[in-house]
């Protein structure tokens, strides 16, 4: 299976108030890293930007909603800014952007806010669903499809995808890295092969 011709997708791992982005081009017999960049999701100028869920752990629930919101605009504009300029960056070089895949955590998500302030275990969650909702946000604003694979599950994913052992893909991952140079570690590497599993899937995406 082959993608089209100049087409690339997006492996996003996301942090509190940053992700890791690898554009993958090339097939999925024959993958090739295009950029790796870091994708800024928190305005320090907003306080609180950086764990949302934290900042407003001692506020009024009426008030806590309010700020959680104003912070979530934020990210969700500083998400699509970033995605727009890499599907420029991608298009100047003869390159269309035609899926992302968002890596999750194990967690739970949707529960109530009430829920989640009262449980610093929550909190910690939330404050990393946050940014995924985020991506999600700016993805959506760029009309490019989402797929969204628990950490957990990508490597058993990405090896009957793919047909290459869980180990085989680690080795394969970390040399597509090499000529990139540092920094390549856990988030790099997790963020090329969720857009591997993407690539491979390229027959399968919708047309645009």
């Amino acid at each position: 299976m082959t993608t089209q011709q100049g087409c690339c997708v997006l492996g996003l791992a996301p942090h509190s108030g940053w992700a890791a982005v690898v554009v993958l081009g090339g097939t999925p017999t024959r993958p090739l890293v295009l950029s790796r960049e870091r994708l800024e999701l928190a305005d320090a100028k907003l306080a609180g930007s950086r764990q949302p869920y934290h900042a407003i752990e001692a506020l009024p629930i009426a008030e806590a909603r309010t700020r959680l919101a104003t912070l979530a605009a934020s990210s969700a504009r500083l998400a699509a800014s970033g995605l727009r300029t890499l599907a420029h960056t991608a298009h100047a070089a003869g390159m269309e952007l035609r899926a992302a895949g968002i890596l999750e955590a194990a967690g739970r998500g949707g529960l109530p806010l009430e829920t989640i302030l009262a449980s610093h275990a929550l909190i910690h969650t939330a404050d990393g669903n946050f940014f995924r909702e985020a991506l999600a946000s700016g993805c959506a604003a760029q009309r490019l499809p989402v797929t969204r694979i628990r950490q957990r599950d990508l490597a058993a994913e990405a090896a009957a995808e793919l047909r290459h052992s869980p180990g085989e893909l680690r080795t394969m991952v970390a040399q597509l890295g090499r000529e990139m140079g540092a920094p390549w570690g856990a988030d790099q590497k997790g963020a090329a092969l969720i857009a591997w599993l993407l690539l491979a899937r390229g027959a399968r995406l919708p047309q645009r």
